[in-house]
């Protein structure tokens, strides 16, 4: 409570915290970019920094990590959006690594592009000279992005040391870092799925319709759905069958699962994640299934 009685709400407090760590970034960094997938998470993040600078343009571009095997309402709506708003957007392309010979992929049933990921982020942030890079993680999706500060320093390699973190005491935030190193920031720390999807309700924020329920055909794997896209190659014992189903987070299409759902409006969706017991990711990412320490291995590599 404020003194006369004002009092922020739980959402208007997130806000202001994720606007301030915003506007921190821009007063200190010369070159920041904001990671943009087309996402709920980045497209929250994206609305917060317009209104931290509102009137004026978002003053650092969006850069897309561009698989290849995206789903295309992803990319129809990050495009558009793009284009609504007149943002830079920049694209490392994880196919001019395959063709350039820098990293190799994989062939057959359950094969993904998204570890691939990790050297097009870090090439994107070299050539573009980046010093400090928002991306849309929250505390409350993993393990090791629970572990992990506001401000993550990053070596220049791009990695991220788990045991040597700066300290963040009364929100006060240390981007200092030698040339060729970098900043990653995460002003959705302290967000959970609930808080994204309530914000999302008040502010009227529009996102790709994969998000609601839908019609698609898909494929059951290790205990995932995974919708049958031009990307996914299937094994022969695999069969397609059309379900219901809505996705709670966007990545790579070969490895992102989707749930049955009957959800198909924002308020059904804030109903269904109130009742729910796992997390996003833990639901519906083949790739943090890999092993224990899958996620926290790949973000010691330079992984967001």
């Amino acid at each position: 409570m404020l003194d006369g009685g004002y009092e922020l709400s739980h959402l208007a407090a997130l806000e202001a915290e994720s606007v301030h760590i915003i506007r921190e970034v821009a007063a200190t960094a010369q070159r920041p970019g904001l990671l943009f997938s087309g996402g709920k998470d980045s497209v929250v993040m994206f609305h917060l920094a317009r209104k931290a600078f509102w009137p004026a343009p978002v003053p650092f571009p969006l850069m897309h990590v561009d698989t290849g095997h995206n789903f295309d309402e992803v990319i129809e709506f990050r495009d558009r959006i793009v284009a609504e708003t007149g943002v830079r957007l920049l694209v490392s392309s994880v196919q001019d690594d395959i063709d350039a010979g820098r990293v190799v992929e994989q062939t057959g049933p359950g094969a993904s592009r998204n570890r691939l990921q990790t050297a097009a982020l870090l090439r994107g942030i070299t050539e573009n000279r980046f010093d400090a890079v928002f991306g849309g993680a929250r505390r409350d999706e993993e393990k090791a992005r629970a572990k992990e500060r506001v401000f993550s320093f990053r070596d220049r390699f791009g990695a991220w040391d788990p045991r040597a973190q700066r300290p963040e005491l009364w929100n006060l935030y240390n981007g200092r870092h030698a040339p060729g190193e970098h900043i990653r920031v995460f002003p959705l720390s302290n967000w959970t799925e609930l808080d994204i999807w309530q914000y999302i309700a008040a502010e009227s924020i529009d996102l790709p319709p994969i998000y609601y329920a839908h019609d698609r055909e898909v494929v059951e794997r290790d205990g995932m759905l995974l919708a049958r896209t031009r990307f996914l190659e299937t094994a022969e014992h695999e069969t397609a069958r059309t379900e219901t189903v809505r996705f709670r987070t966007v990545g790579d299409a070969t490895c992102t699962g989707c749930v049955l759902s009957a959800a198909t409006t924002v308020a059904e969706v804030i109903a269904e994640v109130a009742a729910t017991r796992l997390t996003e990711r833990g639901a519906t990412r083949a790739d943090d299934r890999i092993s224990e320490s899958g996620m926290e291995d790949r973000k010691k590599e330079g992984y967001f």
